[in-house]
C-alpha cells in the first residue's frame, strides 16, 4: 500500500503547477465549508456557499486527476505545456467566479436578479467551461490514439472508459446551460449526473492502475477493467435516464436499485484489483517498486 501511494505522489509531483492549483481549490472549499458551518449556506438573494464548496472541491479533484493523466497521455512536451496552462487559467478563473459571486449573493451562472455585469460574468463562465471541455477532449483523444502495446495497456484502457463517462458528464453540463438550471421535472437534478460522470476520472483509472500493480495475466486484467468500467458507465446512463424523467436517483425505484447494483459491481472489481496489488507488493516486501516510466 505504501509503495502504491508513493508511486502516485511521485507521478503527480511532475505537474507541480497543476497540483498547486488543485491545493488552492481545496483551500477555497475549506473556507466555504467553514462559512457554511458558522453562518449557514444561504447568502441572499441567490448565493449558496454549499454550491461554492462542492464546485471548488470537485474542480480541485479534477485538476489533480488531470495532473496524473497528463503523465501517461502520450502528448508531447509542447502540447502538455499548452494544456497545462489552459487548465491553470480556466480553473483559477472558475474558482474566482464561483466563489466571489456566491459570496456576493448571486448565482454565478444563471442569475435572475443580478446586474448586466453579473449576467456577463455568467456568460463568460459558460465560455470558460467550453474551454475546459475542449482541453479535456484533447487529452481524451490522445488516449484513444495510444497503441494497445504501450507500456501501460490496462491503465490506458481504463482511462478510455473514464473519458467516455466524462463525455456524459459534459452533456449534463450542456443540458444545465440550455435549461439555465440544474433541475428537471419534479425532482430531477443534472448536477448528480454531472458530478458522478466526472468522478470516473478517479474511479476508473484507479481500477486500471491497481490491475497493473496486481500483475494479473492479460486476460484476467482486461476482463476486470471491461467489467468494472462497463458497470460504471451503465450506472451513469441509468442516472441520466432517471434525471431526464424528472426523478431523483435517491428515491426507491427500479432504476435507482439498478444503479446501486451497477456501482457495487464496479466496486467489487476494484476490491479484487486492490487486494491483488497489495498481495503482490507484500510478497515483494520493501524491494517492490512501481516503475511508471513516464
Amino acid at each position: 500500500m505504501k509503495a502504491v501511494l508513493k508511486s502516485f505522489v511521485k507521478m503527480i509531483s511532475k505537474e507541480k503547477l497543476l497540483v498547486t492549483v488543485s491545493m488552492i481549490g481545496f483551500l477555497l472549499a475549506a473556507i466555504c465549508a467553514s462559512y457554511v458551518a458558522i453562518f449557514g449556506a444561504t447568502i441572499h438573494p441567490e448565493g449558496n456557499m454549499q454550491s461554492a464548496f462542492s464546485f471548488n472541491a470537485a474542480i480541485a479533484i479534477f485538476t489533480l486527476s488531470m495532473a496524473a493523466l497528463l503523465q501517461v497521455s502520450g502528448l508531447n512536451m509542447s502540447s502538455r505545456r499548452w494544456i497545462r496552462w489552459g487548465l491553470v487559467v480556466t480553473t483559477l478563473i472558475g474558482y474566482g467566479i464561483e466563489t466571489i459571486q456566491h459570496f456576493r449573493g448571486f448565482n454565478p451562472r444563471y442569475t435572475q436578479v443580478g446586474t448586466t455585469m453579473d449576467i456577463f460574468v455568467g456568460t463568460f463562465f459558460g465560455i470558460i467551461s467550453l474551454v475546459l471541455i475542449t482541453l479535456t477532449v484533447i487529452v481524451a483523444v490522445s488516449f484513444f490514439r495510444i497503441k494497445d502495446e504501450n507500456q501501460h495497456p490496462f491503465l490506458t484502457l481504463s482511462i478510455r472508459y473514464a473519458f467516455l463517462s466524462t463525455m456524459v458528464s459534459f452533456a449534463a453540463g450542456i443540458c444545465m446551460s440550455v435549461l439555465q438550471s440544474r433541475y428537471t421535472g419534479a425532482d430531477g437534478n443534472f448536477i448528480v449526473l454531472h458530478g458522478l460522470g466526472f468522478h470516473a476520472l478517479q474511479t476508473l483509472p484507479i481500477l486500471g492502475w491497481l490491475t497493473e500493480r496486481a500483475k494479473f495475466n492479460d486476460k484476467r486484467a482486461r476482463v476486470l477493467i471491461h467489467v468494472g468500467s462497463t458497470f460504471w458507465l451503465i450506472s451513469i446512463i441509468l442516472i441520466g435516464v432517471q434525471t431526464i424523467l424528472g426523478r431523483t436517483i435517491f428515491e426507491m425505484s427500479v432504476l435507482a436499485m439498478l444503479v446501486v447494483i451497477a456501482l457495487l459491481s464496479w466496486l467489487a472489481t476494484s476490491v479484487v484489483s486492490f487486494l491483488g496489488a497489495v498481495k503482490y507488493f507484500s510478497s515483494k516486501g520493501n524491494e517492490a517498486e512501481i516503475n511508471l516510466n513516464v
